[in-house]
């Protein structure tokens, strides 16, 4: 067999399913709830942002591309709504619309989480380093469709549905340059760094408790006595 039979080559469904990873796992870990999407995914012409909220990331560095999630008014609450409640927040405090301008900054934080966590698995699994902007929302409460110029060469487009935990909907997609990725030697990737455990590193150590009092007045007499 020669090298060429052996390469393990990473292509657009791969990065596509690794993105959809990052969604289902900040997702579920900052909602406490269970977002799941679908095993089909389209091939699309061209990425849009449409109602109720659109929300799209470029990224460029090692390969170039944009990502876009359009949530449907009643994902995105419920997103918003278990996130600030996960949070501490009381539900007489949430926002009563989704139009409303703290979803909207819910929302972009959520998927600067999701893009940051999918920058990082690129730069640990395919060995190379991309960078994002930061998320650009845009509430759409009439039927329009924008389409976002990412001035990508070859793009390669893809949409995958995903559905909150009470089965509302809404859309990933991912454009980005036609590429590939070969493994030219067997290596390991790196671990994800464990947060808790850095920040405890970066704690300073206790001070050292003081000592007994008259301890120093005893150790003399002693001293003086030969002892």
């Amino acid at each position: 067999m020669n090298t060429a039979e052996k390469a393990t080559v990473y292509g657009t469904e791969d990065l596509l399913i690794s993105l959809c990873s990052s969604v289902t796992r900040v997702l579920n870990v900052a909602t406490h709830s269970q977002v799941h999407y679908s095993g089909m995914v389209q091939r699309i012409g061209r990425t849009c942002l449409k109602p109720d909220i659109g929300c799209f990331v470029l990224f460029d560095g090692g390969f170039s591309g944009l990502v876009i999630l359009n949530f449907s008014a009643q994902a995105a609450m419920e997103l918003y709504a278990n996130y600030l409640l996960n949070m501490g927040m009381s539900k007489d405090d949430l926002a009563s619309s989704y139009t409303s301008d703290e979803v909207s900054n819910v929302m972009g934080e959520l998927m600067n989480q999701v893009v940051g966590d999918f920058t990082g698995k690129v730069r640990r699994e395919m060995q190379t380093h991309i960078t994002q902007n930061q998320p650009k929302m845009l509430v759409l409460n009439k039927q329009v469709m924008l389409s976002v110029d990412a001035n990508l060469d070859k793009p390669e487009a893809r949409r995958v549905t995903f559905y909150t935990g009470n089965n509302h909907l809404f859309y990933l997609e991912l454009a980005i340059d036609r590429t590939e990725f070969i493994k030219l030697y067997d290596f390991e990737a790196q671990e994800v760094p464990d947060a808790d455990a850095l920040m405890a590193q970066a704690q300073p150590l206790p001070p050292a408790p003081p000592p007994p009092a008259g301890r120093d007045d005893t150790d003399a007499l002693l001293k003086s006595l030969g002892m």
